[in-house]
């Protein structure tokens, strides 16, 4: 009956926190020192950083 509770517990808080991923992540992100670690720890994956840098940097349409 234990395992049952437990299973059952996590199956539905993997739910609340796929159905409050944005909201979650809004709030995490609103702390400037997470935000920092989160954007350095992007900005060291090289699939990212080549998708977004071109975006940022590149020639300005007027």
């Amino acid at each position: 009956m234990r395992m049952i509770a437990l299973i059952f517990t996590f199956f539905t808080m993997v739910a609340v926190i796929y159905r409050w991923r944005y909201r979650i992540l809004n709030t995490v992100l609103a702390i400037s020192v997470l935000r920092k670690i989160a954007v350095n720890l992007s900005m060291n994956m090289p699939a990212i950083r080549s998708k977004i840098l071109p975006n940022l940097f590149g020639p300005k349409i007027n």
